[in-house]
């Protein structure tokens, strides 16, 4: 069968009998070696009771910690089905109804990073959701409103009004090994509270998330026991910092099966600090053209590190192009930090905004070279934007003007809800072909009640956009293009 990634929310199930099953087998082997060697059974005893005392790890206080900060998410959003128009039905059986409106219940995970009331979580629990509750681990529910969003690392950032709240100390994912401890904090299955344990598997794994037309990956993969539920949840170390936040797993049936996905800590951080501060991310691009090196790769390019990623190509008046990094070259570190994949350069890269200056050290022609580079925006500028700046841009990217119907026109129309295109100028819409007088009524199947609605939709959006409405005759239509 096919291995898929589903994107998940929370945690496991533990048995207690092979635990059991190994202490009678343990305790027989004693049994025997002290019948037949007395002396050496006496010594094993000692050492063995000895060695299990020292090298225990202790989860409880990380644990204790935990699931105190780590909160149940359940969401509503108001959905909407377009039914096609029938000019038939109507003749026979009078007005139709041609909206189905209903309701999508969901749920995952989150964690306090704050004491007044911030949490973290993933996109994918809370998009396009109409009402998000909370409820911590002592019972108390509230409802949360959304700071900001960004769909590209899967993180959210939620807030709930409360203070004196436990939360989780950011750590540092960049210190995480592979083969240490870590523990996974979350709802599975709606069972709260929930924590499993494991060891880091890797780092910098990628290609996980789907449907994101710019992902960033660089995911820290776990074999604690993680399943839908846990997305948003909380992957901890043994001292109970926050290293990730549990985001997907890979699966043949959609359930836990070894391989689990977080999103590192240092790459959260850099998004909440964007989204408190601005409302969006300030996501900067160093603008090359990479990808890994291997083995095969390295001796037709006679290159002698397998060490660092290798760049393809130079967009134009980018912050690569004007630091001097060519076509050719290896970048090797970025501020110190060394990168031997190209997950790991986009997780290095995403902790910046544009502005920000770093040195990257790259090998051209096997000799290293330090380059300090002034970190840009996809468009090539180093200027910071607000979320009200990118939804405009977003909006105005459509080519359209807006007018909000009033309850008598929706009644004619024998719609619940919708805005209609007055004007349409040269942009996406009219790209597609949608004419002037279309009503709006979902975008990706998101209620559209105000001209908000639209832009909030659009805010952060990439990949492809699916718009559905009706024209003034009751003729359906759908249209999708990319953002």
């Amino acid at each position: 069968m096919k291995k898929t990634v589903s994107t998940v929310v929370a945690a496991t199930f533990g048995g207690l009998i092979a635990l059991t099953a190994s202490h009678f087998i343990n305790n027989d082997d004693v049994a025997v070696n002290q019948v037949r060697y007395p002396e050496k059974a006496a010594i094993h005893l000692t050492n063995y009771s000895g060695t299990r005392a020292e090298n225990m790890v202790d989860f409880t206080n990380a644990a204790e910690k935990s699931v105190n900060s780590v909160v149940h998410i359940k969401t509503v959003s108001q959905q909407v089905n377009n039914l096609a128009y029938d000019p038939f039905a109507e003749l026979l059986f009078g007005p139709q109804r041609r909206q189905q409106n209903f309701e999508q219940h969901g749920s995952g995970s989150g964690v306090i990073i704050s004491q007044d009331g911030y949490i973290v979580t993933n996109n994918h629990v809370i998009a396009g959701a109409d009402k998000i509750e909370v409820t911590l681990n002592d019972k108390r529910t509230y409802e949360a409103e959304v700071i900001g969003s960004d769909p590209s690392t899967d993180v959210a950032l939620i807030r709930i009004k409360e203070k004196d709240l436990p939360f989780l100390n950011y750590g540092n994912s960049d210190d995480v090994r592979v083969g240490e401890w870590a523990l996974a904090v979350g709802n599975p299955f709606n069972l709260n509270s929930t924590v499993t344990a494991g060891i880091i598997s890797a780092k910098g794994r990628n290609n996980i998330l789907s449907g994101n037309k710019r992902p960033i990956e660089s995911f820290i993969q776990t074999d604690a026991a993680v399943n839908p539920g846990n997305s948003g949840g909380a992957l901890v170390n043994t001292n109970g910092d926050l290293i990730g936040i549990n985001t997907a797993i890979a699966s043949n049936n959609g359930a836990y099966q070894g391989y689990s996905f977080a999103v590192p800590v240092n790459i959260v951080k850099k998004v909440v600090s964007d989204l408190v501060e601005y409302g969006t991310v300030q996501r900067a691009y160093i603008g090359v053209g990479i990808q890994d090196i291997d083995a095969k790769f390295a001796a037709e390019k006679n290159i002698k590190t397998l060490n660092g990623v290798y760049v393809t190509g130079i967009t134009e008046g980018g912050s690569a192009y004007e630091a001097g990094i060519k076509e050719g070259d290896v970048i090797t570190t970025v501020h110190d930090v060394p990168v031997s994949s190209v997950s790991e350069l986009q997780g290095q890269i995403s902790r910046y905004r544009p502005g920000d200056k770093i040195t990257v050290t790259v090998s051209r022609n096997n000799k290293n070279i330090e380059l300090p580079v002034v970190l840009k925006s996809f468009d090539n500028t180093t200027k910071l934007v607000s979320k009200t700046e990118l939804e405009k841009k977003s909006v105005d990217a459509l080519g359209a003007e807006f007018q909000e119907m009033d309850s008598d026109e929706l009644a004619k129309m024998r719609l619940e809800n919708g805005v209609k295109i007055n004007k349409l100028n040269t942009g996406k819409l009219a790209q597609v072909g949608i004419q002037p007088g279309f009503i709006v009524t979902s975008i990706d199947k998101k209620k559209i009640v105000s001209a908000q609605d639209i832009k909030s939709a659009l805010s952060d959006k990439s990949g492809v956009v699916v718009i559905e409405g009706y024209y003034p005759n009751g003729m359906r239509a759908a249209y999708s293009f990319s953002m």
